[in-house]
């Protein structure tokens, strides 16, 4: 826990240091930061401690006199056995309820810190968002970094349109704690502004509004009450939820896909014309297939405004291959200019509505992975001790060598596939499920595997019945080639 909190001061020490924060703050940050460390934490302390306690009892030879006292492996590791079960039954219990109000708390104090302090939300050099605007400055001073350097400003509109654009040489951030009110005072700048009008005819002509200013001020709202650093906020990721929520929270997120889905099909399909059209009552008796096809697609030709030259009187007659032979040259121009065009813009709709789709079904992924994580992360402790358990029993060595270097490899190969897997997930590559399950389930075998071998008192791979296997193939083949 000391190293992965010290891995955690060095990712987030930009967001803390030199932003007027008092040591309780910090410690408090830490403090919310520790239950989520506990994912990693946990099932590395459990396959190194396992290893490291059975390594020192093989090390020591007290496996020999358990053995000779009549004391089997197991016997001897069911104590450890019961209390690593209750302790995955507790980790499961953390999982569920300290994990995810350390998360909420964590995110809270964070978004409180950049709202209190708004300067600490602001980075140099790159783009930051801070209260629906996109902020970039190239250097921040004085106290509390309060004034700005060449600010570079975009904002967005209420459709999420990034339409306006504020740059100016020098900025200052003005905010107190007894106001809700952040004033931005811009001074030496330029406003860029592309301006929307209702008539098409007007959006060709791309109109926009530009000024120059020397002071501009810029009064951002905060929401109330968000002095205190620890207030609650209504914010419910997946990682926030326990399991009864994100139960309810999958449901209601693949009901409100499905219809997004049918919905935006309909819409296309309607588009497209593609919907059964009633066939008149004068070709009812007439023989289905290509006649029929003919006379609807000829009827919707008709609706969308295109008149054939001449029109097929009898219904069971010859039909052209090509339904546009029917229509003049300039007429079948249109017809494929107009289909040309109501593809074209199908395919936008559809290029359009793929994020916001891939964006609802990946969020639904993450749920289904976070609510399958809190499941695995209990069996892991439990898979991972018969894992160390045994190895170390194996490879009889105690102390923080060889035990640690192996523990490490074995914690990296199962923390690696776990995120590979989990990133496969999300984006929906592989199910959800499988992904919080993957490294558990591959460690599965391998413990079932050194236990056998540690039951046996056999090495970790016997070699010698490998090359004796060899040695009588090659063997064979010798008295082959003699005889």
């Amino acid at each position: 826990m000391f190293i992965f909190i010290f891995q955690t001061i060095w990712l987030f020490i930009d967001d803390l240091a030199g932003k007027g924060l008092d040591l309780i703050i910090i410690g408090k940050f830490l403090f919310y930061l520790m239950p989520n460390l506990t994912e990693k934490v946990l099932p590395l302390t459990v396959l190194l401690s396992s290893i490291l306690t059975f390594g020192a009892f093989a090390e020591n030879y007290e496996f020999a006199a358990m053995k000779a006292s009549g004391i089997s492996l197991q016997r001897a590791m069911l104590p450890l056995v019961v209390f690593v079960t209750f302790l995955g039954f507790v980790t499961f219990y953390f999982a569920n309820n300290v994990i995810p109000a350390s998360e909420q708390k964590i995110y809270n104090l964070r978004r409180n810190i950049a709202t209190v302090k708004p300067a600490a939300v602001i980075e140099e050099g790159v783009f930051s968002d801070f209260e629906g605007l996109n902020i970039k400055v190239d250097n921040k001073s004085g106290e509390n970094d309060r004034f700005l350097d060449n600010v570079i400003i975009h904002k967005k509109s209420e459709l999420q349109i990034n339409n306006t654009v504020i740059k100016a040489k020098s900025g200052e951030l003005i905010s107190s704690e007894g106001s809700d009110i952040i004033q931005l005072v811009l001074k030496d700048g330029h406003y860029y502004e592309e301006l929307r009008p209702k008539s098409s005819e007007e959006r060709r002509k791309y109109p926009f509004a530009k000024s120059n200013f020397d002071t501009y001020t810029i009064n951002i709202e905060i929401p109330d009450n968000t002095q205190d650093l620890e207030e609650e906020r209504n914010v419910r990721t997946d990682k926030m939820k326990n399991i009864s929520r994100l139960k309810k929270d999958i449901d209601s997120l693949k009901e409100n896909n499905t219809e997004i889905v049918v919905a935006f099909s309909k819409n296309i399909v309607n588009r497209m014309g593609a919907f059964p059209l009633k066939v008149p009552d004068s070709l009812q008796s007439a023989t289905p297939g290509i006649n029929n096809d003919f006379s609807a697609a000829n009827d919707s030709l008709v609706t969308a405004g295109f008149t054939p030259e001449k029109v097929v009187k009898d219904s069971l007659g010859p039909v052209p291959e090509d339904i546009t032979e029917l229509y003049a040259e300039w007429q079948r121009i249109q017809i494929y200019n107009s289909a040309n065009n109501s593809v074209t813009n199908i395919l936008n709709s559809v290029q359009g509505k793929k994020e916001e789709l891939q964006r609802r079904y990946k969020i639904y992924n993450m749920h289904i992975l976070s609510l399958h994580n809190k499941y695995a992360l209990a069996f892991s402790c439990i898979i991972l001790f018969f894992v160390g358990a045994p190895l170390g029993a194996i490879i009889r060595k105690g102390g923080l060598g060889l035990p640690m270097v192996i523990a490490i490899v074995l914690f990296l190969a199962y923390y690696f596939l776990g995120v590979f897997a989990g990133n496969y997930a999300k984006e929906g590559n592989i199910h959800p499920m499988l992904g919080a399950w993957l490294s558990t389930l591959i460690m599965l075998p391998l413990g079932v595997y050194l236990t056998r071998r540690a039951t046996a008192d056999r090495g970790l791979m016997d070699m010698g019945h490998f090359v004796q296997k060899i040695s009588r193939l090659f063997k064979w083949k010798k008295k082959k080639k003699t005889a």
